[in-house]
């Protein structure tokens, strides 16, 4: 009896290079996404000071500008559903690159602000659309990479802020920072449509019980539809699925409400408090990306073996600990610990969210992940204008006790998050 070789079992089981293929061009995606608006993050003191804002004025711009995701993260479904997630990821990743260069140039709070918006709109499109398209690769792989494709977003982000926090060590033109981030970013996004899995977006959905389809999925048809429970729905939803997707949303509003501390205000925190030189300054964001950064690239690993909620709990105590000490013993260095741990603390969230509300029985293709998507900019909306008007009635060091905060309400609602760890990790398979 002849008995397979490790070796030629595992190649039966690596996915087909088409697959490979497009789980990197969703990996670059990811990374360009993360680099490109976070490249602007360090420069906000400059904007602050050329324009003249106060926290308030500034927290307030900042959080206008997700308006715009709100309102185009409606619309993704739709788009997805019509074009697919593929080419609706690209397209609104290239449009992002150019909105940026106007947030660069702006020369009034009212041009900020709407530059602002635009970008976030065109990243809503990108985030919900490369997440949906990513979850496409990760059934072919039958096992949990959704955490790589953030840590890519985190990596990207890091690179951006390190990039942005070079170029406003040596006093670079913000326009011409904007100039370079646009022509570098976005021909490589367009560039990697063409590695992208072809065909309909519902292809490796599988009906409730079926087999999951795996990395020798062809041309597999079109799921069909659930049957349609009888009661009142919304968006496709019964009320109870309609409440567990608005649970998962709010797990990222506060995971969102994390990472936009470290984006928006890390470095005019270091700056206020500290008077830290402009590279010190976009260290906070750089130790909270990092950080992430870790925790999405091994983030897998722990999912396959504790499960979601396991790894989110423990995620949120790291970030409340972290924090706290950052906060009553304040310096330079305990700021940057302090940020890295709320950053490593949310590193699972996103993925697992995304996840959680794709795969949800009774909730229509596209659905789900949109609604959700569509919770974690309502945290970046609300968030800024609020930790501004504390910065400026209390203090900024004050006004980011909401940190922990958040993490609180992470622990509140992390039980919607599945516990169960990946069979094929609880198997042995790698």
């Amino acid at each position: 009896m002849n008995v397979p070789s490790p070796a030629r079992i595992a190649a039966a089981d690596a996915p087909p290079d088409a697959v490979r293929r497009a789980r990197w061009a969703v990996s670059l995606l990811f990374f360009l996404n993360g680099a490109s608006f976070c490249a602007i993050l360090p420069r906000y003191p400059e904007l602050v000071e050329s324009i003249g804002l106060s926290h308030t004025a500034f927290g307030l711009a900042v959080g206008i500008g997700p308006v715009g995701g709100l309102i185009a993260g409606l619309t993704v479904a739709g788009l997805m559903s019509r074009y697919g997630s593929a080419r609706v990821s690209v397209v609104a990743q290239v449009i992002a690159s150019t909105t940026h260069l106007a947030v660069y140039v702006s020369g009034s709070w009212l041009w900020l602000a709407a530059s602002l918006g635009l970008a976030m709109a065109a990243d809503a499109v990108t985030d919900i659309s490369m997440n949906a398209h990513g979850m496409r690769v990760e059934r072919r792989y039958r096992r949990s990479i959704m955490n790589s494709y953030h840590g890519w977003w985190s990596l990207g982000a890091v690179t951006g802020g390190l990039l942005g926090a070079g170029s406003a060590q040596i006093g670079l033109a913000l326009w011409l920072q904007g100039v370079l981030g646009l022509v570098v970013f976005g021909a490589l996004g367009a560039a990697s449509l063409r590695f992208m899995l072809p065909g309909h977006d519902a292809t490796e959905r599988t009906p409730s019980g079926g087999p999951a389809a795996g990395p020798s999925a062809g041309s597999a048809a079109e799921v069909p539809a659930e049957p349609v429970p009888a009661g009142f729905r919304l968006a496709g939803m019964s009320l109870r699925a309609l409440g567990l997707v608005a649970a998962l949303g709010m797990i990222l509003v506060f995971a969102g409400s994390t990472e936009d501390a470290g984006n928006t205000w890390g470095a005019l925190f270091m700056t206020s408090t500290f008077e830290a030189t402009p590279f010190v300054a976009g260290l906070a964001f750089v130790a909270l990306q990092g950080a992430q950064t870790v925790g999405r690239f091994t983030g897998d690993f722990v999912v396959d073996r504790l499960g979601d909620r396991l790894a989110a709990r423990m995620g949120a105590l790291v970030s409340i600990c972290g924090m706290s000490v950052a906060l009553l013993m304040s310096t330079p260095a305990t700021a940057v610990v302090g940020f890295a741990a709320a950053g490593w603390g949310v590193a699972t969230l996103f993925p697992a969210a995304y996840r959680a509300a794709d795969d949800m029985p009774g909730v229509p293709h596209g659905v789900g992940i949109t609604v959700v998507g569509w919770f974690a900019r309502l945290g970046f909306f609300v968030t800024p204008p609020l930790v501004g008007a504390l910065a400026d009635a209390l203090t900024l060091r004050y006004a980011l006790w909401m940190m922990p905060v958040y993490a609180l309400g992470i622990l509140l609602f992390s039980g919607v998050l599945s516990n169960r760890p990946s069979a094929d990790a609880t198997a042995g398979r790698g």
